[in-house]
């Protein structure tokens, strides 16, 4: 099983309250169900990514992601200098459900361009 976190959970930001502590929450949530769930052969993990070219905001602010101004804007602060496509999550996601990650359980894997390095 695989939880949506978010660098949210690790890293406040103005007026992000609820967000970021629901987030929190969802990490939480991970490390204890892969202490009850783990006997059961089942593993839990979450990623946590920072900024995705998605619609995910746009019922609040519309955001053209093919603009080079929102990406540039957006990209400010991360260390590869870009932000992520759901694509690079997606495979993230595929990696923790395949036995490639047979020993993973309890874990958040942060897919942010480095943004908490």
């Amino acid at each position: 099983m695989t939880l949506p976190a978010s660098q949210a959970a690790f890293k406040s930001f103005p007026g992000g309250s609820v967000y970021c502590v629901t987030k929190a929450g969802v990490v939480m949530l991970t490390r204890v169900l892969a202490h009850e769930l783990g006997g059961f052969n089942i593993r839990i993990n979450a990623i946590a990514p920072s900024v995705i070219t998605t619609e995910f905001m746009s019922p609040i602010i519309k955001i053209d992601w093919n603009d080079p101004k929102v990406r540039e804007t957006a990209s400010k602060g991360l260390p590869l200098g870009r932000v992520s496509d759901a694509e690079e999550i997606a495979s993230v996601a595929l990696f923790l459900a395949s036995d490639l990650s047979s020993y993973m359980t309890g874990d958040t894997v942060y897919v942010d361009g480095g943004a908490l390095a």
